[in-house]
């Protein structure tokens, strides 16, 4: 499936659970930090099977947030490639990303 179709589904699912109308942006921010902390630990351990579900679930509650926010993801989501994508240059060995000015 593909990004999109996926997107769709989750929506669909935070729906019929009633997350998207019930659900409030700071439950969804909150639950979106549990998640990205759990995928955190996944990295630490280097359990590749953890760290797919730990992106995955984020993607869930960042979706979620989104929507109970009034947003919608791929709105969000352009918004960050638009800030990032004229940025320049380059991540050093140390894993510090150095801007070209």
């Amino acid at each position: 499936m593909n990004i999109d179709t996926l997107t769709k589904h989750i929506s669909q699912w935070g729906e019929d659970r009633g997350i998207t109308i019930n659900g409030k942006p700071l439950g969804q921010a909150g639950k979106m930090i549990e998640e990205a902390a759990e995928t955190l630990q996944a990295v630490i351990k280097g359990d590749k099977s953890e760290i797919i579900d730990g992106i995955g679930d984020v993607y869930v509650t960042l979706v979620m947030l989104a929507e109970t926010s009034g947003l919608d993801i791929a709105d969000c989501i352009e918004a960050a490639y638009e800030e990032i994508k004229d940025r320049k240059g380059f991540l050093d060995s140390n894993g510090v990303f150095h801007k070209e000015l």
